[in-house]
């Protein structure tokens, strides 16, 4: 039987839907809306996005973050509600899907540096994805498990064009349509992996379809943020220069638990942790002024640290988007990158300066 066209591939090309000139892009509104043409736009508070190649799709935006979606003789479809910028999330979801052929049910997003597809699939048709190459391991998260994949796309369309990139799969064991997917929870255990992912942009709970036909009707929501973690185990601090009007958070974990961190601002310890392996927010604060650093301070063994991020006085600064990193392993050596979250070796990520 000759083997069909993954997913991934109009998943990718919904992705071109931001860098091909000439496509429609519909205007917010809050009341109904059927597309039957490619567009990309805000609706009723939520992202959506919807491309077609060929066929007959009716794409419908309800209130707040459902849509409905009726498909026949179609090639290739994609669209749904979510975020843009995507990240961690705890989303909420509910509806009806009915393929009838190939199609799948998944909370799908990219991100930027690296460049990276990523899919959580809940539910599919008569294909499960991604066809079984690319296996890495297992992550349990919201009363199921989900085989986890990374395949490559070679000189695919993607939001930056045609590129060669990842596609990180975390695909349910058992189906469902309907549930919590922390997505925190994925993140981390694509991390462990070694499947890091860049900064984010738009993440969608999506309906797919490829030559088949069916519907779907779906609502999303959801918290702006998770704090949950597939794994956790105790963590400990301690202050030597806190204490001011400047008020930070780290969010960190350590791979194995007992990595210790320090926050230090001007090159002055504010705070130390001692990490356990599950995400968690750190604070401290200071009157200190200059440089902030994160340092990783006990490298040994299998100890790795992931920054996710810190908060400067409620001001997000995400890891990826710091060139500063001499903990980072690359290019065969300790230092040898940036932009990452990930520590390997001793040293220290930047986050610029204080307010």
């Amino acid at each position: 039987m000759k083997r069909r066209r993954s997913l991934s591939l109009y998943g990718s090309l919904l992705a071109g839907v931001f860098s091909i000139a000439g496509l429609a892009v519909a205007p917010t509104a809050s009341a109904q809306q059927c597309l039957t043409s490619n567009a990309t736009n805000t609706h009723d508070g939520y992202f959506y996005s919807f491309w077609k190649d060929s066929g007959n799709v009716t794409f419908c935006l309800h209130s707040g973050g459902r849509y409905t979606s009726q498909w026949s003789n179609i090639n290739n479809w994609v669209g749904g509600k979510g975020w843009n910028p995507g990240g961690r999330r705890t989303v909420n979801y509910s509806g009806t899907f009915n393929p009838n052929g190939n199609s799948y049910l998944t909370l799908y997003g990219w991100t930027q540096n690296p460049l990276v597809e990523y899919y959580i699939v809940d539910s599919w048709g008569s294909w499960r994805p991604p066809g079984g190459s690319g296996y890495m391991g297992t992550v349990t998260s919201d009363g199921g498990t989900y085989d986890v994949y990374r395949t490559q796309r070679v000189n695919q369309p993607s939001i930056e064009g045609t590129r060669t990139f990842y596609q990180y799969w975390s695909v349910r064991q058992q189906k469902r349509v309907g549930g919590t997917i922390t997505t925190g929870n994925h993140f981390d255990a694509w991390a462990s992996y070694g499947m890091n992912l860049g900064n984010h942009n738009y993440m969608v709970m999506a309906t797919e379809g490829y030559q088949s036909s069916g519907s779907s009707d779906i609502t999303v929501g959801g918290s702006g943020s998770s704090s949950s973690s597939s794994s956790s185990s105790s963590s400990s601090s301690s202050s030597s220069g806190g204490g001011g009007n400047k008020s930070f958070t780290v969010r960190a974990r350590g791979s194995v638990g007992g990595e210790s961190i320090s926050l230090r601002v001007n090159n002055q310890n504010v705070a130390t942790w001692t990490l356990g392996t599950g995400m968690q927010n750190y604070t401290a604060s200071t009157s200190l002024s200059g440089g902030i650093t994160v340092a990783f301070t006990n490298d040994g063994g299998n100890r790795d640290v992931q920054v996710d991020y810190i908060q400067v006085n409620g001001q997000t600064r995400q890891s990826e988007s710091q060139s500063y990193n001499t903990g980072l392993y690359a290019n065969g050596s300790c230092g040898g990158g940036s932009n990452s979250e990930w520590m390997h070796c001793n040293g220290a990520i930047g986050y610029g300066n204080t307010p």
